[in-house]
């Protein structure tokens, strides 16, 4: 794939950069603020964006913001947002901005290569990937809202594994009980967040959208 990368440290991006182009990617841009990303961008073509969250000049949310401007002029461009800790807002706005195609994940995983490399394969296949901190943080944040006290404590469980991007019979593996005990409870929280069957739409990432749009 063609990979723009964005961040301000410049070691952390060397190193990302060679672990991309060690994978087979090739990175046709670097980008060390937000305002050069999307000068880049403007310039080349690419299959999915790496950015951090807050980047210069004013380093607060600058890489946010050049993010989910892309997702408005370029809504099919997948985008993977990386943050040095749980920041609930910025991870809810982003995914906020469309359910195809985007992710955020701490720095912390770039240690292992396998999340990464696997969180770059489905964001750039239009999945939607958060970090499972964030599912935890926004979960435990979320337990007492008027939309979520409608589910089980084993629903709960079974939508913190959907907002990892676990398939019904990871769940099933983790949870020790049976795919269709997972189709069933999946079936269930579909059903008490009101989320219908549409031909547009895809409910398993609605359902963690759901939870999300609760955090605020």
């Amino acid at each position: 794939m063609r990979i723009a990368v964005a961040e301000d440290s410049v070691l952390l991006r060397e190193g990302l950069v060679r672990i991309l182009e060690f994978h087979g990617h090739q990175v046709v841009v670097q980008a060390g603020t937000a305002p050069e990303l999307l000068a880049s961008l403007a310039r080349a073509e690419c299959d999915l964006v790496i950015t951090d969250v807050r980047m210069p000049p004013g380093n607060t949310d600058e890489g946010l913001r050049a993010a989910l401007r892309l997702r408005t002029t370029r809504p099919a461009l997948p985008v993977l947002v990386l943050s040095q800790y749980v920041e609930q807002t910025y991870a809810a706005e982003l995914l906020r901005s469309d359910s195809a195609g985007v992710g955020y994940l701490l720095k912390d995983r770039l240690g292992d290569i396998d999340v990464l490399t696997d969180a770059i394969r489905r964001v750039a296949s239009g999945g939607t990937v958060i970090d499972p901190q964030v599912v935890r943080q926004l979960l435990a944040r979320n337990r007492e809202s008027p939309t979520l006290s409608r589910l089980t404590a084993r629903e709960r469980e079974v939508l913190d594994r959907m907002a990892q991007g676990g398939s019904n019979a990871a769940i099933a593996a983790q949870l020790s009980v049976t795919e269709a005990a997972v189709a069933k409870h999946i079936g269930n929280i579909f059903a008490k967040l009101e989320l219908p069957v549409a031909p547009d739409t895809h409910r398993r990432v609605l359902a963690v959208l759901t939870y999300l749009r609760e955090a605020h």
